[in-house]
């Protein structure tokens, strides 16, 4: 009996994942009706203005989706908040699980900016207490996906520097324990493009 129940515990624990897992197949069908126009069929964006989200955490793009959902996260161009109002938390699931499996073209960082923007990924700015980019994000920028936190190797920098701004004049709110707003608000406008630039062309 307590092989059975140890046996019926297991089978539970290995299978909870897939129930919550998003269809990736029904994703990219509805990606490719609501999603299209300004990330691409491939989550590769056509222009600055739409982040790329290729290859991002499953995890990270359904919580972005509820909170835009929600107003948790705001939504200056109102975009999203018009795509969202008709989504269902199944639905942005399975949009998420879609996108996840693609693969990011990547970026290019500025010569100009690499040596500052690497500093502070790798290393954080100890004197203002900056910590290292790389222990949410990870050394090549993939981010960690367990954790909710995202990738941004890759990213447009525009879009990275704007959402760093965001961070440190409070605008955007819905990180975990105000983590990004702590550092994004110790940085400097230098800073900020230097180290956006230089994710921008992690892999």
């Amino acid at each position: 009996m307590k092989k059975i129940a140890l046996g019926l515990s297991l089978f539970a624990l290995i299978s909870a994942p897939a129930a919550f897992a998003g269809d990736a197949a029904a994703g990219k069908k509805l990606a490719e009706t609501v999603c299209v126009g300004c990330h691409g069929v491939d989550g590769n964006s056509p222009a600055e203005t739409f982040p790329n989200i290729a290859g991002q955490n499953a995890s990270y793009i359904a919580k972005q989706l509820a909170n835009f959902k929600t107003k948790e996260r705001p939504d200056p161009t109102q975009m999203m908040t018009g795509i969202v109002a008709a989504l269902s938390e199944a639905d942005m699931k399975n949009v998420a699980a879609h996108y996840a499996t693609q693969t990011p073209k990547g970026g290019k960082a500025a010569a100009d900016k690499v040596e500052l923007g690497q500093r502070i990924y790798r290393g954080g700015i100890a004197d203002k207490g900056v910590a290292a980019c790389t222990a949410c994000h990870g050394p090549t920028g993939s981010g960690i996906s367990t954790s909710g936190f995202p990738a941004v190797s890759g990213q447009y920098a525009s879009y990275l520097e704007g959402q760093l701004k965001a961070f440190a004049d409070s605008k955007r709110a819905n990180d975990p324990n105000r983590m990004m707003r702590d550092i994004a608000s110790k940085l400097t406008a230098e800073e900020m493009a230097a180290v956006a630039s230089y994710m921008q062309g992690l892999k």
